[in-house]
């Protein structure tokens, strides 16, 4: 595979919005898929080759959330648990099942995830101040952490939402540590499709990791923004990236 300046611009510049909207709300693989398919790889190895990228952009998140002290370590296993035993599940699934699974799945997340925003915005932006409840306190919580992980595993694209859903909506985090949670448990079963990926040789790294620099970069700034903004810009921003994800999802 050739990368000419058109290609690398591609991949670091579409990696990069993809950083700042995954860590702000979720939907950023429905860039970089096309984008790695733009280059000429099938779907399934496009699906593989992104979780480099989305890896890596995790890491740069998780240690930003840290430094920002909007990561509390009593929370994180609680909720990675669940969604870790469920991306062992979608990871597999992903390397097995027909890629024609990939579109009605993506589809159903994010035009699901569209409407719970318009009926019921509070349910996942809830009123600051509000108590977080505990994953042992809530067992649809677990299923819900549980449903996203096989979600993550299988697809990336829009497992954001579906986690923010879990976080915000069952267990009433607010926004900023909704994304750094969310961040770890995407980090947790990216982990694990990664493995499966790489047993059945589905990585091509050098695009990927072209890739993941801009995610990297783009999830850096991420933080900061997500750290100073106003709570009601986030809600608003993760609304439009839901309608945004359900339109790209029906025209791909």
């Amino acid at each position: 595979m050739e990368y000419s300046f058109f290609t690398l611009s591609l991949l670091v510049g579409t990696g990069f919005i993809a950083g700042i909207i995954n860590t702000l709300a979720g939907g950023g693989s429905n860039l970089t898929l096309p984008a790695l398919m733009v280059m000429g790889m099938p779907a399934d190895i496009a699906n593989a080759t992104n979780r480099v990228g989305v890896f890596l952009q995790n890491v740069a998140a998780i240690a930003g959330f840290r430094k920002a002290k909007k990561l509390d370590n009593s929370d994180i296993l609680p909720v990675v648990m669940p969604s870790l035993l469920g991306g062992i599940i979608g990871a597999f699934i992903a390397s097995y099942a027909p890629v024609s699974w990939l579109k009605p799945m993506l589809l159903s997340a994010m035009i699901g995830m569209t409407l719970l925003m318009i009926i019921r915005p509070a349910l996942v932006a809830p009123p600051e101040g509000t108590v977080p409840f505990k994953v042992s306190d809530k067992p649809s919580a677990w299923l819900a952490l549980f449903v996203a992980g096989i979600y993550g595993g299988f697809v990336q694209a829009g497992v954001g939402f579906i986690l923010i859903a879990a976080l915000a909506g069952t267990l009433r985090y607010d926004l900023v540590r909704t994304n750094a949670l969310k961040m770890v448990c995407t980090f947790g079963f990216t982990l694990l499709a990664l493995m499966v990926f790489i047993w059945n040789d589905q990585i091509l790294w050098m695009p990927g990791l072209i890739l993941a620099i801009g995610t990297m970069l783009g999830s850096h700034l991420a933080v900061k923004m997500a750290v100073k903004a106003n709570p009601n810009h986030l809600k608003w921003f993760l609304f439009v990236m839901t309608v945004c994800g359900s339109l790209a999802a029906l025209i791909s």
